[in-house]
């Protein structure tokens, strides 16, 4: 990997999927960049107009995530605000075509996405337009595709679906990861939640229990072209 494009759904997806993997592999030399297609506020209050203080709202979510990125090495976020919860009222090219504009600018050999069977509606047309948006073709510059959980999504669906068949060790990024996600502060829940710290940090010492590490962070491994 020499170039990593995280494409997430919502603002802290991101950490959640994939936080100290990305940690990692920028301390190891990799380029990172994360795409944010939705803007992860308006469906709390569905129906509204975005008013001012949902627009405010909508700022402050996009600043927390420019400072957990930071955090993590990220070189850039790009937002792309599709309402919230209603990609699937998008025309799907519309989204791929997002996809590969960021693609073509920070080219990535290596991309972080959704699992397509998680409950949430962003997180399914997510995936379905990264893999439009990375047809391996012969020309085509993304050789990897891993998908990542997002506890509250990932486990909620039925049938559970997700087991893991790529894990990457974070022993040495999870308080990376933790930093990074306390920038989320309106999106952190008290523990036992599994948006919440501490289930975040137990679910890294499952993961890494179940291969010999540690701390892990668990992945499908979609594609990898080598």
């Amino acid at each position: 990997m020499k170039t990593i494009l995280v494409v997430a759904a919502h603002p802290d997806d991101e950490v959640l999927g994939c936080g100290g993997t990305i940690a990692r592999l920028v301390k190891e030399g990799c380029k990172a960049f994360t795409l944010i297609l939705g803007e992860g506020i308006t469906s709390r209050s569905y129906g509204l107009i975005r008013n001012k203080p949902v627009r405010s709202k909508i700022d402050d979510l996009k600043e927390s995530a420019i400072q957990a990125n930071r955090i993590l090495g990220v070189r850039e976020v790009f937002f792309r605000d599709f309402p919230d919860n209603q990609l699937d009222t998008v025309a799907l090219i519309k989204v791929v075509k997002e996809i590969e504009n960021v693609k073509n600018i920070v080219k990535p050999d290596t991309v972080f996405t959704h699992y397509c069977k998680d409950l949430n509606v962003d997180h399914q047309i997510t995936i379905q337009a990264v893999m439009t948006a990375t047809r391996p073709f012969k020309e085509e510059m993304v050789k990897e595709v891993y998908s990542f959980e997002v506890p509250s999504s990932t486990e909620f669906n039925y049938p559970l679906t997700f087991f893991p068949d790529a894990y990457f060790d974070i022993s040495k990024t999870i308080k990376t990861k933790l930093e990074a996600l306390k920038k989320y502060r309106s999106e952190l829940r008290s523990f036992s939640h599994p948006r919440s710290l501490k289930f975040v940090e137990l679910n890294a010492l499952y993961h890494g229990a179940r291969v010999g590490l540690k701390y892990a962070e668990a992945f499908k491994n979609i594609r990898s072209i080598r």
